[in-house]
């Protein structure tokens, strides 16, 4: 199988190879591409794949342009951290939609997935109808929330459940996801996409460099102007302030 990787991370795209060469270790990867611009001239230059793995958030924008300004002869697993793309991945050649952080046993099953449509004669776009309303009496949400982040420790990457973040900070130009232990690793995602990303019975965005996990919480006071005081655990250097227009939702959120 010869496969192409889109992917502007090279971390991510380092752990998905492994990974595939993991489960398949005859692949053949013949490039691992960064951007839309990459991308768009690889596939007009070469001979095209089995198989492509495809980020949708890229460093140039959304890699659907990649689909409309050249033709990709092969079909896509898409992979991203949002599954609000899902409808439209599954108008492109997509053969499945991974959430980040890829997990080893959901990247099987699109591998065989994609091995299983190369033995049936249906048209790929029927067979991507089917998988889309298969996925849909499955009850899968279109709301469904993170529940586990890639991130890079040292030379190698590895999985934390969103259960042991303890909270996600903006500092110096990056966001730190930080564990309950205290260990901070650097995470590829903005506070804002986080907010959308967490289920919101657990996190809290509290100001516009914090987002915490109920768990974190370990005293709560009365600040000046209706504002309340933050204690955390672990503990964060600093006052953390929840201003008084969100006060009161942290109090609801809190269960005051």
């Amino acid at each position: 199988m010869k496969i192409v990787i889109i992917e502007d991370e090279a971390f991510a795209a380092d752990s998905l190879e492994s990974m595939i060469l993991e489960l398949r270790p005859k692949t053949d990867v013949l490039e691992k591409l960064e951007s839309i611009e990459e991308a768009v001239e690889w596939f007009s230059m070469n001979q095209h794949p089995d198989l492509v793995f495809c980020d949708i958030h890229l460093s140039d924008g959304n890699s659907f342009e990649i689909f409309r300004q050249t033709e990709v002869k092969c079909p896509v697993i898409f992979t991203t951290a949002y599954n609000e793309y899902a409808i439209e991945a599954f108008k492109v050649n997509s053969v499945d939609y991974l959430l980040k952080p890829i997990g080893k046993e959901e990247l099987a099953k699109a591998i065989r997935k994609y091995e299983e449509l190369k033995q049936t004669n249906l048209p790929l776009e029927i067979q991507n109808l089917q998988n889309l309303l298969h996925d849909a009496a499955k009850g899968r949400s279109q709301t469904e929330k993170k529940s586990r982040f890639m991130v890079k420790s040292g030379q190698s990457i590895k999985t934390i459940s969103s259960e042991k973040v303890a909270y996600f900070l903006a500092e110096e130009g990056v966001v730190l996801l930080v564990t309950f232990e205290g260990n901070r690793f650097v995470v590829s995602y903005t506070l804002d996409q986080l907010e959308e990303m967490l289920d919101p019975k657990t996190f809290f965005r509290t100001n516009r460099q914090l987002i915490a996990n109920i768990r974190s919480v370990k005293e709560v006071s009365p600040y000046f102007k209706g504002r309340l005081h933050l204690v955390l655990n672990p503990s964060l250097a600093g006052d953390q302030i929840i201003s008084s227009s969100k006060a009161s939702a942290f109090k609801d959120w809190l269960d005051l």
